[in-house]
């Protein structure tokens, strides 16, 4: 193969450990063919176990998610033993895979950052949740890989990277295939094939495409060097903007499967109310705000980008945000986890009623909505638990949230007082320390609390997260 040649496409995958909260994924195996972008052929393929630096991040629920236990690895090259490899096969090529922007491109990214190299960089990228859920539909249930094979028959997939791929680009196929005959058919018969909304998005794709209206999914970028500043830049592949979004979400991995009642605080854009929130400005009361208005819309996570993010409104264009009186802390400030900084992440649960119960259930519907929408397949935490029926009064966890600015962290939050008379004072003035929050929000407490609710997606859980931006304690 002539070296200087990289217009092949390089599909890849990797397999990682499930990390606990607080620690980092690691790469145990990567996977890759290169395929003629002309006949879609294979022409190459490349894969190898990677030894993790710790063998203990190898958990047992890692080792349900992939099959790969510590046994597997102990004797495989480490990554740097690799890297060459990697480097050499993905580097100025077009990447290709399911979910990379979101997963796999991250973890190349964290693995060459490790070893302090520069990562390879592509010339372009082809996502194929993105694509398949922009030009194909929903029509084969969920977007995972395992659901669309098991769609077209293609058998079960097996979480092992080499298979993975040649499994994305079999559906790939598969799908093209099934598109490229819709075009040619009578409306009649696809309008039989497939569901009404779906032939609406299919004849709007295609419509698009004969007006000459450039669709095109493969973008080009290039891959952000380790040490830039996370600039907004319009410019889909550069993760680095995420970086404060995603400081403190990392807690927010696959072991809530076990533990399903701790969720991730997200830091938060909106600015900490001020002390002189009498008229709580830009926070509705229960009893104002109309069921029928809350709506979740989908905007870019900064000026020109291409990813998108949930956004929740109330009316046309206000940030639905609460002002909730006198709630019942029904736990404490529970924070045995911690985020990148080494603080601890705090957060406490309340009991609900009926109308904040019904809100927050009708913000679920509609963010959930919008997220499968979109082509999401994580699995949506519901805000309210537990469901109204049960014995136990529904509740809520609310998040308090960590501001990070370079190297710092704090919590930022305000705590006032409210006496007797109803006049309201702070308790506390800057940087509260958890002991201090812990001696406030203790079980049976009584606070009034100003909320901004902020959906979430990140490895496969998604959800709405109240996060507290001022809060009340009564005497």
């Amino acid at each position: 193969m002539d070296p200087v040649d990289r217009s092949e496409i390089a599909f890849f995958d990797v397999e990682t450990t499930v990390p606990k909260r607080g620690e980092r994924f690691a790469i145990l195996e990567f996977g890759s063919i290169l395929v003629c972008p002309k006949k879609l052929t294979e022409l190459q393929s490349y894969t190898t176990l990677v030894q993790p630096a710790d063998l203990s991040l190898i958990s047992t629920l890692s080792v349900r998610c992939n099959g790969i236990s510590r046994n597997d690895v102990v004797l495989a090259p480490l990554f740097s033993d690799i890297a060459d490899t990697v480097f050499d096969i993905l580097h100025g090529r077009i990447w290709a895979g399911h979910n990379i922007l979101r997963f796999d491109c991250a973890r190349i990214r964290e693995a060459f950052a490790e070893i302090g190299r520069q990562p390879p960089e592509p010339k372009g990228a082809i996502d194929s949740l993105a694509l398949l859920t922009q030009r194909f539909g929903r029509r084969a249930g969920d977007m995972k890989m395992a659901t669309l094979a098991s769609y077209f028959g293609l058998g079960k997939q097996t979480h092992r990277s080499l298979d993975d791929v040649r499994m994305n680009l079999e559906v790939l196929k598969y799908c093209a295939t099934v598109l490229f005959l819709e075009s040619s058919l009578p409306d009649v018969l696809v309008d039989k094939s497939v569901s009404p909304s779906e032939t609406t998005s299919l004849r709007r794709h295609l419509r698009a495409s004969s007006s000459g209206v450039d669709n095109t999914v493969i973008t080009p970028f290039t891959l952000p060097s380790i040490g830039e500043n996370s600039v907004a830049q319009p410019d889909p592949f550069n993760m680095s903007f995420l970086r404060n979004e995603m400081a403190s979400d990392n807690n927010l991995q696959l072991d809530t499967l076990m533990e399903e009642e701790e969720e991730e605080n997200q830091p938060s854009d909106t600015v900490v109310v001020s002390a002189n929130t009498s008229d709580h400005e830009g926070f509705l009361s229960p009893d104002a705000i109309s069921l029928s208005n809350i709506r979740a819309v989908l905007v870019p996570f900064y000026h020109g980008s291409q990813l998108m993010r949930l956004k929740l409104l109330h009316g046309d264009s206000s940030p639905l945000q609460l002002y909730c009186s006198c709630l019942k802390i029904r736990f404490g400030i529970s924070g045995k986890f911690l985020d990148n900084s080494g603080r601890r992440r705090l957060n406490f649960v309340v009991d609900l009623n009926s109308r904040l119960c019904s809100i927050l259930e009708a913000c679920d519907s509609s963010a959930q909505k919008v997220s499968v929408d979109s082509g999401s397949s994580s699995d949506w935490n519901t805000v309210v638990s537990p469901v109204k029926g049960f014995v136990n009064c529904p509740n809520a966890r609310i998040h308090i949230p960590t501001e990070i600015s370079g190297d710092a962290a704090r919590y930022a939050i305000e705590v006032h007082q409210r006496e007797s008379g109803g006049d309201t004072q702070k308790l506390i003035f800057s940087n509260p320390s958890a002991e201090e929050l812990e001696s406030l929000l203790k079980q049976g407490s009584v606070v009034d609390a100003f909320l901004s609710l902020e959906p979430y997606d990140y490895q496969q859980k998604a959800g709405v997260r109240l996060v507290a931006k001022k809060l009340v304690m009564h005497s």
